[in-house]
């Protein structure tokens, strides 16, 4: 045993359903060069996502279940790696006052991103090791039992209510608005939908839904408006839709309809009217119409 370095840390997220012989070699070999083991797990500000499902006490437990008396503690995310580094130093020298401290991880870990004052020790990852590779595989497979479910229900319960963006687009072509209609509905909408994180805008998601639905080019893309939208998907949900409304201008292609549209249509927007828009449109017609009228009343000026 190193009693040179008495205090071994191993920072890490440890976000996985179960240890993987890699990790319990990497904590045993910890372990034998030091008098005390400090895991430092990261916490997220996000709560539930892909890279970060489980929060700190589920992790905490799954280590301490495996290596009884180990000590866990928690290491929140920070924006700023020297401001994080300090951090960790406060909270490490917080537990232990004098003695020596070695930190390990992996050379793709924390190490890159430390600038504290404590020596670190990169190990090797074992192959296949990586807790995106394992949160994957756990992804793909459906458990029948309680635990499962519970576990499910869990994770619904413990994230903040979401709020959807998407974009609705009043596309113009000279005094004419292109609605479309979907299957299952006797009324007429703006083009649009959900926004993508591929999306670098509003604006670009604008241009991408319209190419998808309508297979058209648009230009000129000015914002009108925001609204919660009445959405029959999640009217019992706390989750809502904000869309951002948007008029842009025509510029080429003929109009087809794609995706989950099955009928594009010009109207003018002189003839335009509720009775033609579906109802949870009706809110965006009238910002719309606003816009329109607005707009035609400082070309007469």
């Amino acid at each position: 045993m190193n009693n040179e370095k008495e205090i071994g840390v191993i920072i890490g997220r440890f976000q996985v359903h179960q240890l993987h012989p890699g990790h319990i070699d990497l904590i045993s070999h910890v372990q034998s060069k030091h008098n005390k083991v400090i895991v430092f797990l990261g916490v997220s500000p996000a709560l539930v996502t892909r890279k970060n499902p489980l929060d700190f006490v589920t992790r905490k437990e799954l280590l301490t279940k495996e290596f009884p008396g180990l000590t866990v503690l928690s290491l929140p995310d920070m924006p700023d790696d020297y401001d994080w580094s300090k951090e960790l130093d406060k909270r490490i020298r917080e537990v232990s006052p004098i003695d020596g401290v070695v930190l390990y991880g992996s050379r793709d870990s924390f190490i890159p991103y430390y600038h504290g004052v404590f020596e670190t020790v990169v190990l090797p990852e074992s192959a296949g090791m990586t807790g995106t590779n394992l949160r994957i595989e756990v992804s793909k497979e459906v458990k029948s039992s309680p635990d499962f479910r519970a576990g499910v229900i869990y994770a619904a319960f413990n994230q903040y209510p979401k709020i959807f963006p998407t974009v609705d687009v009043a596309v113009i072509r000279d005094k004419e608005v292109l609605l479309a209609r979907k299957a299952h509905e006797k009324k007429f909408r703006f083009i649009g939908g959900f926004t993508d994180p591929a999306d670098n805008s509003f604006e670009e998601a604008a241009k991408r839904e319209v190419r998808e639905e309508a297979a058209i080019e648009i230009e000129n893309i000015r914002y009108i408006a925001s609204h919660k939208i009445d959405d029959w998907r999640y009217r019992g949900e706390e989750d809502k839709i904000i869309t951002h409304l948007f008029a842009a201008d025509y510029v080429s292609g003929e109009p087809r309809a794609e995706d989950d549209v099955v009928e594009l249509k010009w109207i003018s927007q002189d003839q335009l009217t509720e009775d033609q828009v579906v109802d949870e449109h009706l809110p965006l017609l009238h910002s719309f119409l606003s816009y329109f009228q607005l707009k035609n009343l400082n070309r007469s000026l």
